[in-house]
C-alpha cells in the first residue's frame, strides 16, 4: 500500500509488467508463480483423469 493514496512501481515505469502480460497472452504460458502453479496443477489433473 502505498503512502497518500497513491502507489509507485519501477516495473510497471519501465513497461516490464505489459511486455511480461502480452508475452503470456501471446504464448499461453504464464509468467506469475501461482499462473504457473495453477497451469502444472490442471495438467497433472488432466493426465491422471484423462478418459
Amino acid at each position: 500500500m502505498g503512502k497518500f493514496g497513491f502507489s509507485f512501481s519501477l516495473n510497471r515505469l519501465l513497461g516490464i509488467s505489459q511486455a511480461k502480460q502480452s508475452f503470456a497472452r501471446s504464448t499461453g504460458i504464464p509468467t506469475t508463480k501461482s499462473g504457473m502453479q495453477r497451469k502444472i496443477g490442471a495438467s497433472l489433473f488432466k493426465m491422471l483423469f484423462k478418459k
